[in-house]
């Protein structure tokens, strides 16, 4: 069974950059679309940005489009979520989720697979 594991979280300042990774294991990423999500405490998962399993062009929330920017390499079995330009508004627990299909959706409950999330603190 395929399971996506999150990594690359941590405690930055305000500015600064991170680079978090979604790996998958049991199976190929390659087959899935990839979207991240956030949930800051006492707040909704937020739809962060997806990329399609064709490697369409992806998609980013207006909270973070411009500064943030989704990759994946399928050789490597990961998706990666390069995060500049850092705010403190940016703190959360970041989650990968997949599904087996190209269309791209902005809310949770399309995602079926999900990993177990990465703590992203930014100071200020």
């Amino acid at each position: 069974q395929v399971q996506l594991v999150e990594s690359g979280g941590g405690l930055v300042q305000a500015g600064d950059s991170l680079r978090l990774s979604c790996t998958a294991s049991g199976g190929t990423i390659g087959t899935y679309t990839i979207a991240w999500f956030r949930q800051a405490p006492g707040k909704e998962r937020e739809f962060v940005t997806a990329i399609s399993n064709n490697g369409g062009s992806p998609i980013y929330g207006d909270s973070v489009r411009g500064r943030f920017a989704i990759s994946r390499d399928n050789t490597k079995n990961t998706v990666d979520l390069q995060m500049n330009s850092l705010k403190p508004e940016d703190t959360a627990v970041y989650y990968c989720a997949g599904r087996r299909a190209t269309v791209l959706h902005r809310t949770p409950r399309s995602y079926t697979l999900w990993g177990q999330g990465t703590q992203v603190t930014v100071s200020s």
